[in-house]
């Protein structure tokens, strides 16, 4: 079955009374009841922590660390995820691998669902194939987007980043909000959690239809979006309105949505969307934050700044350089006082994971292809140099130093475009959050700031 047309129908906010919404919406594949079981053991076992270790020191932190980005600094519960800067991320406990191997395939597919890392990112729990293809189904249905939404981005001119038209439609969608409507009614605060979930499950729906249309209007000379499919997944229905047909670039775009949906909560997009959710803004706006801040060049603006590299390293050393010649450019480039783009890490001091199974896709399907045996042979050649030269932390490769020679093999090779792939992926992993920020009762962030002048009086008087 497919739903006809344009994707601009709209929806009219709750109406009666919220409270009947929060206990009568409809749930076919089961995930608000598992949440709804799990947000009172979870509420518990916060509430007895707190009681018995709620006055333990964390540890101490320095001068250096307050002005720098408070790197270090454990200040921040966020549940869905953890990065240990030995192992990597995991999601709920499991690493990469782990979830490729145990989230639901899409038939025939041999890549994870995003829909399977949703539902395991909220609940902790490994979903079953069926769960799964009644949640593809209810986001395919709840992707119609606002007529004033769609109006907006056809008007945007051509010259807007389209990671500043993403931003503002997500925050224009705000009209549709459950938890904006139950707040404004005075619902209790024990509530909240649920008609921020009605909204993240929106919001996670809208997204593909709001890209790709993006998309179109950018680089496909406005033509229609099309149709969604209701049995299609969520990265097939985004892969087909974003014109794009071939199996093996629905897999990658199945396995890039995967990947790239939560890396704890201290990155910014993450942080931004907690911090601003913490004030009861609804999703849309504290996500539309979230995205003001992945697109920013140290964030989720890294993965087209490494394909540029990528594509000057071979302008001038050719696409076939031997190992020397390589390892020379990559000196010119650090004595120069650049950067290699891709390889280093806040917090990990190995090989990104995510950098791996990216790797592991191109070996399979790409394994010829110039442009990833140029990142192949960097793989090799730069953690050395970047170790001989002695500043790097982590001289090893991130997800960054991969995604876009994938991207670019498929023929989307719209750099410009690719952080919102990115926005549309974290959209799992910052909102799985901000449901559980708000289940658990999680304050106004506000944190205590300083003056130098008060931090030398404060140094000075111990």
């Amino acid at each position: 079955m497919m739903i006809v047309g344009h994707i601009i129908r709209t929806i009219p906010l709750l109406s009666g009374s919220t409270a009947r919404f929060a206990t009568q919406a409809s749930d076919p594949s089961g995930l608000r009841n598992a949440l709804t079981r799990l947000v009172p053991e979870k509420q518990k076992e916060v509430s007895d922590f707190r009681r018995e270790h709620g006055n333990k020191s964390l540890g101490e932190y320095t001068i250096d660390q307050v002005y720098g980005g408070m790197r270090g600094i454990k200040g921040l519960v966020t549940e869905t995820s953890l990065l240990d800067e030995d192992e990597g991320i995991r999601f709920r406990g499991y690493t990469i691998p782990e979830c490729q191997k145990m989230l639901p395939h899409a038939v025939g597919g041999s890549e994870p669902l995003p829909e399977g890392l949703f539902w395991l990112l909220l609940t902790g729990e490994i979903p079953t194939e069926t769960q799964i293809r009644a949640l593809s189904k209810e986001w395919a249905e709840r992707a119609h987007l606002p007529s004033h939404v769609v109006a907006m981005l056809n008007g945007l001119p051509s010259n807007l980043h389209p990671m500043s038209q993403f931003s503002a439609a997500v925050i224009a969608m705000n009209s549709e909000s459950h938890f904006a409507k139950a707040y404004s009614e005075g619902v209790h605060k024990a509530t909240y959690w649920e008609y921020l979930y009605e909204d993240a499950m929106d919001v996670i729906a809208k997204l593909p239809s709001v890209a790709a249309i993006i998309y179109r209007n950018l680089y496909r000379d406005a033509t229609s979006v099309g149709a969604i499919d209701l049995e299609k997944d969520w990265s097939h229905n985004f892969s087909a309105m974003l014109g794009y047909d071939d199996p093996e670039f629905i897999e990658l775009l199945r396995l890039y949505l995967t990947i790239h949906t939560d890396h704890e909560g201290g990155n910014v997009s993450a942080h931004a969307c907690h911090l601003v959710g913490s004030a009861l803004s609804d999703p849309y706006l504290s996500f539309g934050a979230a995205m003001c801040g992945l697109a920013g060049p140290l964030h989720g603006l890294a993965n087209q700044e490494v394909l540029v590299w990528l594509t000057n390293v071979i302008n001038k050393v050719g696409e076939n350089p031997s190992d020397d010649k390589l390892k020379e450019f990559l000196w010119d480039t650090l004595n120069s006082g650049q950067v290699v783009p891709g390889y280093g890490h806040a917090v990990l001091r190995k090989t990104d994971p995510r950098y791996m199974c990216q790797r592991e896709f191109a070996l399979k399907h790409l394994p010829n292809d110039p442009m990833f045996n140029m990142v192949s042979q960097l793989y090799e050649i730069a953690p050395k140099v970047l170790l001989e030269h002695g500043k790097a932390k982590n001289p090893w490769p991130n997800v960054d130093a991969h995604s876009g020679v994938l991207l670019q093999y498929y023929g989307m090779t719209e750099m410009s475009y690719y952080t919102v792939l990115f926005g549309v992926s974290r959209a799992l992993g910052v909102l799985s959050s901000l449901v559980w920020d708000r289940a658990l009762g999680l304050p106004l962030e506000r944190p205590k700031s300083m003056t130098t002048s008060a931090l030398e009086k404060l140094v000075r008087g111990r």
